[in-house]
């Protein structure tokens, strides 16, 4: 008799596990890949040569530059560059502005003109995550 009062609650504990199982799997392939954006200034405005820019990065942290972490990284902001491939670190220079405390937002001065701003990201040795990880917009500086 303690059999057959088993069987039922090791099949209900059978039905359970691949239950959950199939719903973790579910909202696993529901969760959006990850992403970045450039927030503020939108794509097409005008702003004065000093102007507020704003990362927003989706599907992973937001974290300082030095260690590598998975699902981890900084912002950088290229201008009037073409995304860095994936591993290529990110160049030190006037185009390629780091934000290694882990900033999501920052002041920016440039002189009048035409720009294409890149956000890119990159893990915490500066190393690109790719054309993926990265977003562009134009803006006019007067």
């Amino acid at each position: 008799m303690t059999h057959s009062s088993t069987a039922p609650r090791t099949l209900a504990g059978t039905s359970l596990a691949v239950l959950t199982l199939s719903l973790l799997t579910a909202c696993a392939a529901m969760a959006p890949a990850p992403s970045v954006a450039l927030l503020e200034p939108a794509n097409g405005a005008t702003v004065g040569s000093t102007f507020k820019v704003r990362f927003g990065v989706k599907g992973m942290a937001v974290a300082p530059a030095g260690a590598i972490v998975a699902d981890s990284g900084h912002n950088h902001l290229l201008i009037n560059q073409m995304p860095v491939p994936q591993g290529q670190s990110v160049p030190f220079d006037d185009q390629h502005k780091h934000f290694g405390a882990g900033q999501t937002e920052a002041m920016i001065t440039l002189p009048p003109g035409q720009y294409k701003l890149t956000s890119q990201f990159a893990n915490g040795a500066h190393q690109s995550y790719g054309p993926a990880m990265s977003s562009s917009i134009q803006i006019t500086v007067k």
